[in-house]
């Protein structure tokens, strides 16, 4: 968001007169364009880290940034994110020579350290990802929105938009996930690494372009986000998720075009910066003001240059993948950058700072090796392209210039990497700093191994183990344990059941232990099918719904055991449906119960399962084999 100060748009007046200082924002900024008032002489780069905060027993996702800030008040670089389990670091700019990428990794590790310190008495930690895996859909509740004017002035002119009743995901990988949620919060799930690059104003069409096409390859190799809420998904699902978590749109049973906030874009860009900032206002509303002071022409006539507030405020609620940036340089003058917002949190912060050591070179590199990155491709492709690494990530297939199909891994190999060498050795990095990040990319390639693969190959071993939400605790575990010990991605090993020691499940809510693969009847079903289906798929319980998912009753081996008991007897000779043996009214619990109390309620009514159910709604199931899974794990803890 950047701008702290802004607020919801109340009424007419306030709605045109932000307008038009947003309108005065886009002239002061031609102008400035056209008489060359811009830095032109220095490239700068910079970075923005955010990151998760997960409770140290339970792996969970931990709202207490507020807390936590209030003991890094003396952290003018520390800030809040959307979520109260999210914070973020904004990092020194830094000239673009010599040792600046070795100054990032170190500014980096220690600002998380000064942070960790900080997080010790709330027995919490930092764990860079691009989408946490324990995180669960109920954590997205607008109880955990950070409290800031800000966020909720987001939140609400997001919901006024809203053309639907409800925002909804839909994405599918290994797994599949279909969900509804009430507010665009889900957006907090994804957490990233934003690189910022410094561009003269006659280089920056070109540069825009090349960052375009340089998008799906360097997102291919640095993907860090493949389990959503449990689900193994795209490679990097925060592409598909930030777009549909704030996508106000709805099915039409007409084909109007309508783009969505978080976009990739709709084309190249031809002439300046300023199609994008003109093409973003006219087809997207305002959704948040400021209180501007500055009348921008004004400045501009008494020789002063704008801030561009308006301009910068209705910017930060349009995501570009690739963002343009204004922004003053300490000298005073008004500079341009490019915002790679591709890139994911993580793994480690080596990888990051590889992963952006590879974009920046690449894009230094390529301006060299073409002249116009248009005439080697397609828009179309290069969209195709990011589609593509989204997805499948290292594994993606691209088709690259002139129309030549190559993998991802021998893109980067043989083509990419040469390039971004030559980009950073122009700009005068230290060899060893080029061949210490650009070598991590490089052994990624050669392993094909990435933060996505590792996730995914990690979860599939212990899921064959232990239960999902055991796994995704477990991959975790691992994961903050290799960060902490500033290990590159591919020297990972997997994650084994050692990674479940310090598991604690007391905490875990029902939602995230119930059994969501659920063989259900409905109540005009033959009881001998229902005896089948038991059978067959090795159950000893099965729920009964109606035609709307809801429960209306409950079948166990016990029930069926009688029926068929009583066949033949007078007390069976009229039973031959479900309905006439079904308990009538199940106890069912709630997905936001914990364990602890689920167990509870089974011990006290003597009960083998329960259903769990939410506005009437079945959708899941939790037994005693799990409670015996569990214990078996505790004890197997316990003797280690």
């Amino acid at each position: 968001m950047g701008e702290q100060k802004v607020s919801l748009v109340d009424d007419q007046q306030q709605m045109e007169r932000f307008v038009r200082y947003l309108l005065n924002d886009v002239k002061a900024l031609e102008y400035m364009l056209d008489n060359d008032w811009f830095e032109s002489d220095i490239t700068r780069i910079g970075a923005e880290q955010e990151m998760c905060l997960v409770f140290n027993k339970t792996h969970k996702p931990a709202p207490i940034a507020v807390e936590a800030l209030e003991r890094m008040q003396d952290l003018e670089w520390a800030g809040t994110e959307l979520a109260r389990f999210n914070l973020e670091i904004n990092l020194s700019p830094l000239e673009f020579k010599g040792s600046c990428l070795r100054e990032l990794e170190n500014e980096t590790l220690e600002r998380l350290r000064i942070m960790s310190e900080r997080l010790d008495p709330l027995d919490a930690s930092i764990i860079l990802i691009g989408i946490l895996p324990t995180l669960q859909k109920s954590d997205l509740e607008m109880h955990n929105l950070t409290p800031v004017k800000r966020y909720f002035a987001l939140m609400e002119a997001l919901n006024r938009q809203l053309k639907g009743s409800s925002y909804e995901l839909h994405l599918n990988g290994i797994d599949e996930l279909h969900l509804r949620h009430q507010s665009p919060l889900l957006e907090a799930s994804n957490t990233s690494f934003q690189v910022h690059l410094q561009v003269a104003p006659k280089d920056f069409v070109k540069m825009y372009n090349i960052s375009q096409a340089l998008a799906a390859p360097v997102l291919a190799m640095g993907a860090n986000s493949p389990i959503v809420y449990g689900k193994r998904l795209w490679h990097e699902s925060r592409i598909a998720l930030f777009q549909q978590a704030i996508d106000t749109r709805t099915s039409k049973e007409h084909m109007r075009d309508q783009s969505p906030r978080v976009s990739f874009g709709n084309g190249w860009l031809d002439g300046s910066i300023m199609e994008i900032y003109k093409e973003d206002i006219a087809r997207f509303r305002v959704l948040l003001a400021a209180d501007v002071e500055e009348n921008s022409l004004e400045s501009i006539a008494n020789g002063e240059v704008p801030s561009l507030r308006a301009l910068q405020v209705h910017n930060s609620t349009v995501y570009r993948w690739n963002r343009p940036c204004y922004g003053i340089s300490p000298n005073g003058k008004p500079h341009l950058r490019i915002e790679n917002r591709v890139l994911p949190a993580g793994p480690t912060v080596i990888d990051e700072v590889a992963n952006a050591a590879f974009w920046l070179g690449a894009m230094v590199g390529m301006a060299d090796a073409v002249d116009d990155i248009r005439e080697f491709l397609s828009f179309d492709d290069v969209t195709d392209n990011f589609t593509k690494a989204s997805k499948f990530g290292i594994d993606s297939n691209f088709t690259w210039f002139k129309d030549r199909k190559v993998t991802a891994t021998e893109l980067v190999a043989k083509e990419l990497l040469p390039i971004a060498r030559a980009g950073l050795e122009k700009k005068g990095i230290d060899k060893k700093d080029i061949d210490r990040y650009l070598g991590i990319i490089e052994a990624r390639a050669k392993l094909h191994t990435n933060g996505a693969r590792w996730q995914l190959r990690a979860f599939t071993s212990l899921k064959n183990l232990v239960s999902r939400e055991e796994a995704v605790a477990g991959i975790t575990n691992a994961t903050m344990k290799n960060q902490k010990l500033e290990k590159p991605i591919h020297t990972w090993e997997l994650a084994t059941m050692d990674d479940l020691n310090h598991y604690r499940p007391s905490k875990i809510r029902v939602e995230e232990f119930m059994e969501t693969d659920l063989f259900t009847v409905q109540k005009d079903d033959i009881i001998e099918l229902v005896a089948e289906m038991m059978d067959w798929r090795k159950i000893r319980y099965m729920p009964v719904e109606d035609t709307k998912g809801n429960l209306v009753g409950l079948i166990t081996s016990r029930l069926l055991l009688r029926y068929f008991t009583q066949k033949n007897s007078p007390q069976g000779k009229d039973k031959s449906l479900v309905k006439d043996i079904m308990i009538q009214t199940p106890i069912s619990i709630s997905p936001n119960a914990t364990i602890v109390e689920a167990m509870h309620t089974m011990r006290s009514n003597k009960l083998g399962c329960l259903p769990v159910v939410k506005n009437g709604e079945l959708i899941g199931i939790i037994t005693e084999m799990d409670f015996v899974r569990v214990a078996g794990r505790l004890i197997d803890q316990m003797e280690k």
